[in-house]
């Protein structure tokens, strides 16, 4: 592994050092992976060309994406994380490309944002751009729960399912139980990326406050993460029950005897580890919080409002056994619920039938897009911002002043050799020079 390629894996994975051969090629192909992705069923899922800011800790989109797509292919689009992707967007306006474009909002930015330096001020202007972006880009959006910011045009709808090997676990333990064998061994469990962000500030919060209600309350920690040592630190100085251990995959076999999930996050929009361990049919402690919303429906999700109530429902989850979830409640954990309800709360259901509408078809059975009547006065605000927005985001001063990480206007040279485009100067000349 050279050193461009160990300076790219200590951004993407820090704190974890890949030195076995097994693992230098697997980050290779992981790469190579990576760099050629769009090379392969570019009608079906378009893939992003993105850059990595070792500032935000986050992907940027590269260049305009929307270009790979033909116009007779471009009925919908899906946009995950759509203020996002379309913060420094500077190309085709997604609405105009496609009859139908849904938004879906994954992450609560303007929580992460809080956190930093100047964070106030600096979430005060990110949620007036994902306003704008959003808007401007998006027919509809769905948040995934009310812990996202409120945006225009937005319901709020989880659309998110676990994978079947969850609901096969939970199966597993419901057939134990009703055999009469101990499914559960071991006691409470928390699970996430080792980030203060994460939930582990709330957790090591409340067990330091509440060490006297829950003496001979046990923990075990796994995670991996930027602020490992820290975390750590902090439980052993205040003498905290905590035994911490690496970071593994929630359906490995050492978590299947875990009886308690353990998640006083408040940062996230939709805890998908949350969702996996009731499918794995556990008991899950959860702060009263929107991100939960749509799992307070289980009766095996035990949420608090305050600290003491939170060490009520740890020791009833420890002392009581999880109920075996209904059929009903497999179903609505799944991603074939998920799908039901996605297809639901973005009106594709409308879009989709209209194919079936002759009026609205042409003869090569394009869908006809846009109505010949003139824009009502909504649209036109629409459009109106999506125009500003492309003027500010060409030009590169503004983009560096705002965060935008130089050269993802366009493509490099890099990605036209990849993509096989014509050279910079060719796809995007500038004349005068």
């Amino acid at each position: 592994m050279n050193s461009g390629q160990k300076g790219k894996q200590s951004l993407i994975f820090p704190n974890i050092a890949c030195n076995h051969p097994f693992f230098k090629t697997s980050f290779a192909a992981c790469l190579l992976k990576l760099k050629h992705m769009h090379k392969r069923n570019q009608n079906q899922c378009l893939k992003t060309i993105t850059k990595f800011s070792k500032e935000r800790r986050s992907i940027i989109p590269a260049g305009d994406t929307s270009q790979f797509i033909p116009s007779k292919d471009a009925d919908i689009c899906i946009l995950e994380e759509p203020e996002h992707l379309n913060w420094y967007h500077h190309g085709k306006r997604w609405t105009d490309k496609f009859n139908h474009v849904v938004g879906v909002v994954h992450t609560n930015y303007l929580e992460y944002i809080k956190r930093e330096k100047n964070g106030a001020l600096q979430a005060f202007l990110v949620k007036h751009i994902n306003n704008w972006v959003t808007r401007a880009y998006c027919h509809k959006v769905l948040r995934l729960s009310a812990a996202t910011q409120d945006l225009p045009k937005s319901v709020i709808c989880n659309v998110h399912g676990v994978n079947p090997k969850f609901l096969k676990i939970g199966e597993k333990v419901a057939e134990e139980r009703e055999l009469g064998q101990q499914a559960f061994s071991k006691g409470a469990y928390f699970l996430g990326k080792m980030v203060w962000a994460k939930g582990y500030k709330e957790l090591i919060d409340l067990l330091a406050k509440h060490k006297n209600d829950l003496e001979g309350f046990k923990l075990d920690v796994y995670g991996n993460g930027e602020d490992a040592h820290e975390v750590q630190s902090t439980a052993k100085r205040l003498n905290l029950n905590l035994n911490f251990l690496k970071g593994r995959d929630h359906a490995d076999d050492s978590l299947h005897g875990y009886k308690v999930f353990i998640n006083p996050s408040v940062s996230d929009v939709l805890c998908t580890a949350t969702a996996e361990a009731l499918a794995m049919g556990k008991f899950v402690v959860c702060a009263d919080h929107p991100s939960n919303e749509f799992f307070r429906s289980f009766p095996n999700c035990l949420t608090y409002k305050t600290s003491e109530d939170f060490v009520a429902k740890v020791k009833e989850a420890m002392t009581k056994e999880p109920q075996p979830l209904t059929p009903e409640q497999m179903y609505n954990l799944s991603w074939e619920a998920a799908t039901q309800r996605f297809v639901e709360y973005s009106e594709l259901d409308r879009v989709l039938n209209s194919e079936h509408d002759p009026a609205k078809v042409r003869p090569n059975g394009k869908i006809i897009a846009k109505s010949l009547s003139m824009p009502n006065f909504s649209e036109m605000v629409d459009g109106g911002l999506a125009f500003a927005h492309y003027c500010l985001t060409g030009n590169d001063l503004l983009r560096l002043c705002t965060g935008a990480i130089p050269g993802t206007r366009d493509y490099d040279k890099q990605h036209c050799k990849d993509l096989r485009l014509l050279p910079p100067q060719v796809e995007n000349p500038i004349y005068g020079l």
